[in-house]
């Protein structure tokens, strides 16, 4: 049995719940997401007393592509509620010379060594803000969709271990390489 998947979730009093055939509806206090639930796999909601209810996710059966859905259901579900409750965010930080982000209305622009600068749209369900020059935030209530995001933009230069110059997530570390030596 999956030991992510048996464990029960705990939900929140400001948080409701809708339950589907095939998909959860969750609606908190920053907006409501909704996922399917794949064949093989139910939702059991129990109430243990007045204040605490609890979420399990059950398996029909025991099949590999069931008992490989059980426990990342029960982590989606998890991220969910998380995120509606407290949304997720990723901060990206430029380093090097005349790298800089830049927000003209429904695009995120970059500068990033290139002869262009670089216009991406900003998806709608996203908060994108630039705190400085140098730092990005991207705040959101889906993990999936956040990570995503931040993962595009930092696509576009990733750290190179030479310089350490690129786009680094806040308090990631890039493993320096020695250079050339010259004789």
């Amino acid at each position: 049995m999956s030991r992510i998947g048996k464990k029960k979730i705990a939900l929140p009093t400001n948080v409701s719940i809708s339950i589907d055939n095939d998909s959860i509806t969750i609606k908190g206090k920053y907006g409501d997401l909704t996922k399917s639930i794949p064949s093989g796999l139910f939702l059991v909601e129990e109430n243990q007393s007045d204040m605490t209810s609890f979420l399990s996710v059950k398996r029909i059966n025991d099949l590999k592509k069931t008992r490989s859905y059980h426990g990342l259901m029960r982590a989606l579900i998890q991220n969910m509620i998380l995120g509606v409750t407290g949304e997720f965010s990723k901060t990206l930080v430029a380093e090097g010379v005349g790298y800089k982000f830049q927000r003209e209305e429904n695009n995120l622009v970059l500068n990033v060594g290139y002869s262009h600068p670089i216009r991406l749209a900003i998806p709608n369900d996203l908060a994108v803000k630039v705190e400085t020059p140098t730092r990005l935030l991207i705040k959101g209530i889906d993990k999936e969709r956040v990570g995503f995001f931040a993962a595009e933009v930092r696509k576009l230069r990733p750290p190179e271990p030479y310089k350490g110059k690129g786009f680094l997530y806040e308090g990631e570390k890039v493993l320096r390489k020695a250079g050339k030596t010259g004789k």
